[in-house]
């Protein structure tokens, strides 16, 4: 990257999200560099579910403040349950869950916990997407917006970023779906800079395994 993409990419300083973790000490090393998201993914179909690897009460005993659990079409009793037992501060909404079943989760969670809606991008139109987007704004903290995949994420890919610029987004957003350190710098042609990119498969040397140097170099980047 050069100089000048290094210089376009700080003039806004996004918080760094780390999805798919499943290493304890990998963990404790990015809450060393202060990584601002911890991504815990609790869908038994994905190749890093976490509770093969770790329990709720190891995830519960890493203190820090922001644990993100990620589900995917789970019950509303199952995402309360590991919530509390994992002691979240976000869950990530990453199926096809209303606005009705957001507005059951929400009072059945500790006040504290946070909500992120995903929109999965695909071959919608922006008038589609706007739709999405204002019928969750009433129930939820932040959007996210990923590649659509029949796997929900993970998938290395990445869609048209360009296609933010024709949507209004009132509240923040996390931009996930491929980023990468080879396509950082095109985040400037996005008007409305995300709140937070959201980073796995092109940080891994494998599933649920980070590639650390990768991701210090992402920080370094990214962060004055």
């Amino acid at each position: 990257m050069s100089e000048s993409q290094k210089t376009s990419t700080k003039t806004h300083q996004p918080k760094i999200k780390v999805c798919g973790l499943t290493q304890l000490d990998q963990i404790c090393e990015l809450v060393a560099l202060k990584t601002d998201f911890l991504g815990f993914i609790f869908y038994e179909k994905s190749p890093r579910y976490v509770l093969n690897h770790l329990s709720l009460e190891q995830i519960s005993e890493i203190q820090y403040y922001g644990k993100v659990g990620v589900f995917v079409n789970e019950t509303l009793e199952k995402i309360v349950e590991i919530s509390k037992k994992a002691d979240l501060n976000l869950i990530q909404l990453h199926g096809d869950e209303t606005d009705n079943f957001i507005s059951e989760l929400k009072p059945k969670l500790n006040p504290k916990v946070e909500i992120i809606k995903v929109i999965r991008i695909g071959n919608q139109s922006s008038n589609e997407l706007q739709k999405i987007i204002n019928q969750n704004l009433s129930t939820i903290n932040y959007l996210l917006f990923d590649t659509d995949s029949k796997a929900f994420g993970g998938t290395g890919k990445t869609f048209d970023w360009n296609i933010l610029n024709d949507l209004e987004i009132s509240i923040p957003y996390f931009l996930s779906g491929g980023i990468s350190l080879e396509n950082i710098h095109q985040l400037t042609t996005i008007n409305h800079q995300p709140y937070s990119l959201d980073i796995n498969s092109k940080f891994e040397m494998e599933s649920g395994i980070k590639d650390l140097e990768k991701i210090k170099e992402l920080i370094s980047l990214v962060k004055i």
